[in-house]
C-alpha cells in the first residue's frame, strides 16, 4: 500500500496519542506534503509556549518529527498544488486540508498510483473518500 499522510497521523505518533494508524510503519511507500512539517512544527511550539512541553520534551519532539521526515517523501508546495487546493470541492474543506488533499490529488495523477489517504480528522476523511480515495485511520 501506497499511502499519504496527513499531519494528524504524524501527530500522534510524535505524541504517544492513541489510536495511531493501524500498521504504522508497514506500508510500502509512505508520503505527505511538506506542509506537514510546519504544521507539526506549529503544534510542537505552541505546546511549549502553553506549558505542556518543556525543552526536553521539544527536543524529543523535534528528533521524532525529523525521523519520521527522514522516512517519508514529500511532496512539495508547488503553485500547482496551490491552484489545484483554490478549486472547488465535493465537500466544506478547511484550507490546510484542501493543500493536503491536492498534494495527494496531483501525486496520484502524476505517478498514475493509487494511493490511500491515512487521517484521523474525520471532516478530512470525508473529503478524502468524496475525492475517491480508500481511506485509513478515521
Amino acid at each position: 500500500m501506497i499511502v499519504y499522510l496527513d499531519t494528524s497521523t504524524l501527530l500522534r505518533v510524535l505524541f504517544g496519542q492513541r489510536p495511531i494508524l493501524d500498521g504504522w510503519g508497514t506500508w510500502e511507500r509512505a508520503y505527505t506534503s511538506e506542509l506537514a512539517g510546519v504544521e507539526a512544527r506549529r503544534v510542537i511550539d505552541r505546546l511549549r509556549l502553553d506549558g505542556a512541553l518543556d525543552d526536553a520534551g521539544v527536543g524529543a519532539a523535534q528528533q521524532q518529527l525529523a525521523r519520521i521526515e527522514a522516512s517519508i517523501g514529500r511532496i512539495r508546495l508547488t503553485r500547482v498544488v496551490l491552484s489545484r487546493a483554490a478549486l472547488p470541492m465535493a465537500t466544506a474543506v478547511k484550507t490546510l486540508d484542501a493543500l493536503h488533499l491536492a498534494s495527494a490529488l496531483l501525486f496520484q495523477e502524476r505517478r498514475n498510483a493509487v494511493l490511500t489517504f491515512a487521517t484521523h480528522d474525520a471532516q478530512q476523511g470525508s473529503a478524502a473518500r468524496a475525492l475517491g480515495f480508500p481511506c485509513i485511520g478515521v
